[in-house]
């Protein structure tokens, strides 16, 4: 089968996936429900708290209200994204190896990452973020006075993208490892936790801090390094963004197919 034909079939079973995804939705109503409203809540207090800090301070590391307000809803937007696609792996990480039932996905005849991530295509809180981050972006940049040029607005959809890979590209770099750990549920969620200090300007952290978010788990790529680009034009570390990428997805798949070889050769 050639690279053009196996990547409709892909695109194929990708829509027909996702129209499944949308049917449960619908099916399912209360459970979006709640889970749309805890995670409004949740942003919520995120979007007050910073409200309460520029009470006090009119600049924070640099940057205004609206500013940390746009890069607050900016960060939504990659990790819907990858959440609309990737939630499955948490599955990976918490227990499908543990209990055996990863080779379910051994034996389908598509790959077995697809497999694994198509379980759970369309996650619904991956909506709530997106619709939730536009709209914070929005609100901001018209607060800005946000007057971007011809390539910031076409490169803005890639960063979106770029950052999204990044997300998945953690998120299965630490899942994969239950290949060898059964479980790898603390560490994933660890890795998870540290993302959510790039919904605020790096600036403010410490060095040691920013470096790590920066160059080994690499999320100020996702929301911090474009929209200091956006803001202020800065293309000081935009420029790694591509490579950044490349690196994390790379890095993560010869994980992933490390692991594969481990679980089928055990037997467990």
């Amino acid at each position: 089968m050639s690279a053009r034909s196996t990547a409709a079939r892909y695109a194929r079973l990708s829509w027909f996936l996702g129209g499944v995804g949308l049917h449960r939705l619908t099916a399912y109503r209360l459970d979006f429900l709640l889970g749309a409203g805890a995670f409004l809540v949740r942003v919520g207090v995120q979007t007050a708290v910073v409200g309460l800090v520029f009470r006090q301070v009119p600049v924070v590391g640099g940057w205004s209200y609206h500013e940390v307000v746009f890069l607050l809803g900016f960060s939504l937007l990659p990790r819907g994204l990858d959440h609309l696609f990737t939630d499955q792996l948490w599955e990976l990480s918490r227990k499908l190896v543990q209990r055996g039932e990863f080779y379910r996905h051994l034996v389908r005849p598509v790959s077995p990452l697809f497999s694994l991530l198509s379980e759970r295509f369309l996650h619904p809180d991956g909506f709530g973020e997106l619709i939730v981050g536009v709209a914070l972006v929005g609100w901001s940049g018209s607060h800005l006075d946000l007057d971007l040029t011809a390539t910031q607005w076409a490169l803005a959809p890639l960063f979106v993208l770029c950052g999204a890979l990044i997300h998945s590209a953690v998120k299965l770099l630490f899942a994969s490892l239950s290949f060898w750990t059964v479980t790898s549920l603390p560490a994933m969620y660890a890795a998870n936790q540290v993302s959510e200090f790039t919904s605020y300007p790096l600036d403010i952290y410490h060095p040691t801090l920013r470096a790590l978010l920066t160059w080994v788990l690499p999320f100020a790529f996702t929301s911090y390094v474009p929209c200091a680009y956006l803001l202020t034009g800065d293309t000081g570390l935009v420029v790694w963004l591509p490579v950044v990428t490349a690196g994390a997805v790379a890095l993560a798949l010869v994980v992933w197919r490390r692991g594969l070889t481990i679980h089928d050769t055990t037997g467990s």
